[in-house]
């Protein structure tokens, strides 16, 4: 049986404005299973961000290569957040999903949810004929794992669940604006580069088709039934 899930595209949004309501709607579902609901809301949410650089709860603030006035001069942010991972940058161009999902219905654990987020995102470059894989001791998604020096990141991967709900997600770079990628160690990784789908097929690529691709075979991979909604639907009062 699919599960329900409402699907929002929530534009171009300020990474602070996303946080507060994905916390708002994961609280929600908190609340629904504390109740002992047999059934509980699910949430997709896709978005761009202005320029922000976000740092997880594993991650270390040197490695975040500016400081405050630099942060300023580039016209960009910078948050600690309560998801897994080290530091990342949000931009406009880049597919920002967060899943906030109930996932004891979906999955088996944490590294399943994981890896099926991954293979929807590989499903998604293959579509553009582009080989994307797994990287062994890493999360997201890569292209050329087998070559040295050239193995690059396409879309990086940082959760948090808390009463087996799920928040935050992935960022998958579609026509994002690379240079900012020079001013912190992406992941944590001094190695390896960062790649979009508009750099390795050289040309733009229309980002609404892509949102429909990645939505499309996420619901597939995880058994979704997605109903899309308007972002004011959202911001309705909790019951």
């Amino acid at each position: 049986m699919k599960q329900p899930v409402t699907f929002t595209d929530l534009g171009l949004i300020e990474y602070s404005a996303a946080w507060d309501l994905q916390e708002r709607l994961f609280n929600r579902i908190i609340a629904q299973k504390k109740a002992g609901l047999s059934e509980t809301d699910n949430f997709l949410l896709f978005c761009e961000h202005p320029h922000v650089y976000t740092l997880g709860k594993s991650g270390t603030e040197s490695n975040l290569l500016l400081d405050a006035i630099q942060l300023q001069a580039k016209d960009a942010a910078f948050f600690r957040t309560n998801r897994g991972g080290d530091i990342t940058y949000h931009g406009p161009g880049q597919i920002v999903g967060y899943p906030i999902l109930n996932l004891e219905a979906i999955v088996s654990g944490a590294r399943e949810y994981i890896e099926k987020m991954e293979e929807a995102v590989i499903m998604t470059l293959q579509h553009y004929g582009i080989k994307a894989e797994r990287l062994e001791g890493a999360t997201g998604v890569w292209l050329d794992t087998d070559k040295p020096g050239k193995t690059r990141k396409i879309c990086a991967i940082g959760v948090r669940t808390s009463h087996w709900v799920s928040m935050h997600g992935f960022a998958f770079n579609v026509n994002t604006d690379l240079q900012y990628f020079n001013y912190i160690n992406p992941c944590g990784f001094t190695d390896k580069a960062v790649t979009s789908l508009s750099a390795e097929l050289g040309r733009p690529v229309e980002i609404s088709e892509v949102k429909s691709l990645l939505a499309e075979n996420l619901a597939v991979i995880y058994g979704l039934e997605l109903t899309q909604v308007p972002a004011s639907q959202l911001n309705k009062s909790d019951e």
